[in-house]
């Protein structure tokens, strides 16, 4: 077996030798760790006949042995097959089979409200879950268990979430033949606990905490429970660096054939510049990919929390329905010395743009009042709270850093709109009992949609300064070293840009332990 050893210390971007921060080198693993765990994986990988993908695999889809996607062509996106790890990427078709560039949107003005292009992909076009959560999710195990450090003839894994990365760890456990246990709040969108009641082994692991999206402390504390039996092997995607790794590596891959797409097909004369990508912080991960943007092209990164708990906008703190991203704390991954810009959006804003764009209503209303044009309206469905809320953000930071026609300001829609069915209806039984109409519709446009919209939330923009990364920084010192116990000296390593640069060399090392554990297995897959 090949020495892969690189703990503590790895090379980052510039060539330079890091060391990884100790209590980060187990999570960064780079040789197998556990010898015996290994050799279990092996055991359990052979009888189910599972292979893993690698990384690289995942960011270019084209990589993936042709006997596999042959293979894939009768395996249901949807079925806990081995297989479906080889879908574990943007380029799905949503129908199980796979497109040349990602699929998404380029909305057009009317919608958006400014002049640059925002263009979203398709979250909701990833097996099993319906979201790129499974993509956090298998990040954040496959180091693991290549490493040996996850057994799962031993281990449960436990998925603290406040809900789509919950359901891609269960997804993941499941194929990998071993027990995954959701960890979220109680208040989460019915769908989510319907997925979670068919995949998991039983109603006991499925852990309902207390609250809702806001309430991520109250998940820490359910696992810092679950951790007192060795058994529970505890992946907390706000803390697990490979979930910003994975998102650099695969969704910034994605995110620039998007872009490279769109300029061979720009206009004559008109030359695309990246400005900015968009994501809403919940664990962090996704904003991961927009490092790998800056770093192709300069973009700034924004960074989206629910104006109703604005922590990182002004050290706030509440409860909001924008389901998919967790707040009242920094998470340890976020790159916060790389983050650009802050916007703050209101759950008023996706409650109701989920109303106008999932209801027939709601459509009439945005084709009779800002023009929209049928294809804009069916591709409405994919956007799910979190979706609507990364747009939103997107629009209006375009609007702040004065960008024009010529600049792509880029975002994802984690999900689509097919896990908040139920909430539609409560929304609808409880603030609109007697009708929703076109012209309440109507309303909720001109209040958030709308070129000229006076929305509340619309001034709740910082564009940072030092000073400014600093404050948010320095936020996180209260949730990782104070309550999570992590060493001040590593948690202040993440200020410098040396430890996130050391992070990039990863995947190439963690593909080769992935590739001899794939030959080692040596199953039949096809």
């Amino acid at each position: 077996m090949a020495d892969h050893t690189v703990s503590p210390e790895s090379t980052g971007s510039n060539g330079t030798a890091v060391a990884f921060p100790a209590s980060y080198a187990a999570q960064l693993a780079t040789d197998v760790t556990d010898s015996d765990g290994r050799a279990h994986v092996v055991e359990r990988f052979r009888e189910q006949g599972i292979r893993l993908p690698t990384f690289a695999e995942l960011a270019d889809p084209s990589l993936i042995d042709p006997d596999i996607d042959s293979a894939l062509a009768d395996v249901d996106p949807d079925f806990a097959d081995p297989l479906n790890l080889f879908r574990v990427h943007w380029f799905n078709d949503g129908a199980g089979g796979r497109t040349e560039v990602p699929e998404h949107v380029v909305l057009p003005s009317e919608l958006t409200g400014t002049d640059a292009q925002v263009v979203v992909l398709f979250g909701n076009r990833f097996p099993m879950i319906g979201a790129h959560k499974v993509l956090a999710a298998y990040s954040c195990l496959a180091p693991r268990v290549v490493s040996g450090q996850f057994d799962p003839t031993r281990h449960r894994a436990v998925w603290p979430s406040t809900g789509n990365y919950a359901r891609g760890g269960v997804a993941i456990s499941r194929i990998m033949a071993c027990r995954g246990v959701a960890v979220l709040p109680e208040n989460m969108s019915r769908e989510r606990f319907e997925w979670l009641a068919r995949w998991v082994a039983g109603p006991t692991d499925v852990i309902r905490t207390p609250g809702s999206e806001s309430n991520v402390k109250e998940i820490y504390d359910a696992c810092a429970e679950l951790s007192l039996d060795p058994a529970n092997f505890i992946l907390n995607q706000f803390s697990e660096f490979s979930n910003h790794i994975g998102h650099y590596e695969v969704t910034g891959a994605a995110l620039l054939a998007v872009f490279e797409h769109l300029r061979q097909r720009a206009a004559t004369g008109s030359e695309p510049n990246l400005a900015a990508f968009v994501a809403a912080s919940g664990s962090a991960g996704t904003l991961g990919a927009g490092d790998q943007l800056k770093d192709a092209h300069g973009a700034q990164i924004v960074a989206v929390e629910a104006l109703e708990c604005p922590t990182m906008l002004y050290n706030g703190y509440g409860e909001h329905n924008i389901q998919g991203i967790g707040d009242k704390h920094i998470p340890l991954i976020h790159n916060v010395m790389n983050t650009d810009v802050i916007v703050g959006v209101s759950d008023r804003a996706t409650d109701g743009l989920g109303l106008v764009f999932n209801t027939e209503p709601g459509r009439d209303a945005l084709r009779e009042h800002l023009g929209a044009a049928s294809w804009v309206l069916d591709e409405l469905g994919h956007f799910g709270y979190s979706s609507i809320c990364n747009t939103l953000a997107a629009a209006r930071a375009a609007n702040e850093l004065g960008l024009g026609a010529d600049d792509v300001v880029m975002t994802v829609a984690t999900d689509g709109f097919e896990m908040y069915y139920s909430e539609r209806e409560r929304h609808l039984a409880e603030r609109y009992p007697d009708s929703f109409d076109a012209g309440t519709a109507r309303g909720i446009i001109e209040r958030h949609l709308a070129p000229d919209a006076r929305s509340d939330d619309a001034p709740h923009i910082e564009v940072l300064s030092d000073r400014g990364r600093d404050r948010i920084f320095n936020l996180g010192y209260y949730t990782w070293v104070e309550q999570q116990g992590v060493p001040l000296e590593d948690f202040e390593a993440r200020r410098d840009q040396a430890f996130w640069d050391s992070l990039r060399g990863l995947p190439r090392l963690w593909d080769e332990m992935i590739n001899e554990l794939n030959d080692e297995v040596a199953a039949t897959f096809v």
